[in-house]
């Protein structure tokens, strides 16, 4: 049996730097998993920037100002000593990228460049052009390597075992070779990133983003905090939802609707395109809802023009959106305005985290970071700029909070574990051999459809009981699912039907979420109750999982410094 003191299982930024931070203990064996190479993964992605009050734009910035900015931009939902923590560290942790070889762009004084963001009261966002995650991710991964840390590369998460509130270790298969292999451990870290796929093609999200680890944890006993809290990104492109970068209205583009307008001075007349992500996504399904967009039905957006910042400066500052504009929309940004539309992005909620400092969770030997967990820093809505920070951070906690734990822990049970692997090993045999059953692409796509629709951006109570009646549908249909392949090695099928029923289970909990939180706040919007409800939902949804039930309860949201008080920008 495979037998590490810590394993990673993710090898994104959280994943790495969480590896990277387990391994500086030499007398541990420390493993990552991941289903991809390890720079494939999703925080490449990131393009804008990573927020850190470093004070080389404005000297006047400060990270008290970073802590209240992110506690008046997530709807005052986030745990400020959690969030105090985190800007704290932030400044530090900036120092550290840069050592490690983070090309950040410079200022003309030889500083790290920072740039404006949504929802900042001062430019603190730093970056590398608008490849800020690539560059920190490719930066962190030749770390890890120089430490020698083990991958496991193409190897995939399948579930954890757990006994009486213990970790015993986790069941994963080796894609490349289909064997399935039970592996003990006495800490885990979780870092496998969101699962905003349950939108499908109405995301940001890369294909593999189904929350593996969210779903594994959440079926092992862990609660899922806050999953209602979905983020919209204001800019996925009309036709495919991928992301262009934040730094597009941060460097000064313009949002416009089908009469000419700057449309966002009716929203936020203060910031304008660089009101909160919410915000703006709202106020663009509002346009488009009332007639204002181009198009029609799925097919309708607004424009995003960025013609007037002249063409060194977009491909200075923008270069890789200019590229995904011409492959996947087909305009060149420095001649016309691109059609623009919001797609889900990002997961406010999560794998519960109980400790911020050591990223623990209610299971003894499971840790979580990254946006597959909750701390919670963004409550009910993260700002731009916080989310790259809060992996590398959170990520670094989460790995020195692990082989603390490692150090003090025994193996957990080997029988239970070896169990949990012949039950996959069964599971993987039967689900071969079936010749005939439901589509699972027609799953998928029915799920897609009913979350958009219903559990979208604008949400309402019947639409969302809707939505919860589907999903209960199409989970009793994936049992009889088929996926088409008898392939034992590298049988992708296999993976992506373990995937569809990791999305139908955390689905759920978002749709559960948001029908029984009663208000509007941050990203989650109702149109029967518009006002946010601080006497009744002030307070963190806990979604427990419970066999096939699901149950929720509600628990405070510490405040330290800042009293809630309307939200305006």
């Amino acid at each position: 049996m495979l037998t590490y003191d810590v394993v990673i299982v993710g090898a994104g930024g959280a994943g790495m730097m969480a590896a990277l931070s387990a391994s500086e203990d030499k007398s541990l064996r420390v493993a990552c998993i991941s289903k991809i190479f390890p720079t494939r993964s999703h925080t490449g992605a990131a393009q804008g920037g990573i927020n850190a009050a470093m004070g080389y734009r404005d000297a006047s910035d400060t990270t008290e100002q970073h802590f209240k900015d992110t506690v008046k931009g997530s709807d005052f939902l986030a745990d400020q000593d959690a969030v105090e923590f985190f800007t704290k560290n932030m400044p530090s942790m900036i120092t550290e990228l840069d050592y490690y070889g983070v090309p950040f762009s410079r200022d003309g004084n030889g500083n790290i460049a920072q740039r404006p963001f949504g929802g900042a009261s001062s430019p603190r966002t730093c970056y590398s052009a608008d490849k800020t995650g690539h560059v920190i991710l490719h930066a962190v991964y030749e770390q890890c390597l120089k430490h020698n840390v083990e991958f496991l590369n193409e190897w995939f998460l399948l579930s954890l075992s757990v006994e009486d509130k213990k970790l015993n270790g986790l069941v994963a298969m080796d894609i490349k070779t289909g064997d399935i292999h039970p592996i003990k451990a006495k800490a885990v870290v979780i870092a496998t990133g969101g699962f905003g796929r349950i939108y499908w093609n109405r995301t940001t999200n890369a294909i593999n983003m189904t929350g593996d680890g969210s779903a594994a944890c959440f079926e092992a006993g862990i609660p899922l905090k806050d999953p209602e809290f979905v983020q919209f990104h204001p800019t996925g492109l009309a036709s495919t939802g991928i992301l262009l970068s934040e730094a597009c209205r941060g460097e000064g583009g313009y949002l416009i609707n089908k009469d000419g307008e700057r449309f966002m001075e009716r929203y936020a007349p203060e910031k304008m395109e660089l009101a909160p992500r919410d915000l703006v996504s709202r106020s663009i399904e509002t346009e488009i809802k009332e007639g204002r967009g181009f198009g029609e039905g799925i097919e309708a957006y607004v424009l995003m023009d960025l013609r007037h910042l002249g063409e060194e400066k977009i491909l200075q500052r923008l270069p890789q959106v200019r590229e995904l504009a011409m492959d996947f929309e087909g305009v060149d940004l420095i001649k016309e305005p691109v059609p623009i539309r919001p797609s889900c992005h990002y997961m406010m909620g999560g794998i519960h985290v109980t400790n911020y400092e050591t990223c623990s969770t209610p299971i003894a030997g499971i840790h979580a970071a990254g946006e597959c967990a909750c701390v919670s820093i963004h409550g009910a809505n993260r700002l731009g700029g916080n989310s790259v920070a809060d992996v590398v951070l959170y990520g670094k906690f989460a790995g020195i909070g692990a082989r603390e734990t490692a150090r003090k822990r025994q193996f957990g049970k080997e029988e239970p574990l070896l169990k949990e692997s012949k039950k996959w090993e069964r599971r993987f045999h039967s689900v071969r051999e079936k010749e005939t059953g439901t589509s699972l692409v027609d799953i998928r796509n029915r799920l897609a459809e009913a979350m958009w629709n219903n559990v979208g951006i604008f949400r309402m109570e019947d639409e969302m009981a809707d939505a919860v009646k589907t999903i209960d549908t199409l989970i009793h249909e994936y049992k009889d699912a088929v996926i088409g392949d008898p392939a034992i090695r590298y049988n992708m099928a296999f993976v992506n039907y373990v995937e569809i029923g990791n999305l139908l289970n955390l689905a759920k909990a978002v749709a559960l979420g948001a029908l029984n939180r009663r208000e509007s706040r941050g990203s989650h919007s109702r149109g029967d109750y518009p006002v946010r409800d601080d006497i009744n939902f002030l307070q963190h949804t806990l979604i427990h999982k419970k066999g096939e039930q699901y149950e929720l309860e509600y628990i405070p949201v510490k405040i330290t410094t800042y009293q809630p008080e309307e939200r305006k920008y």
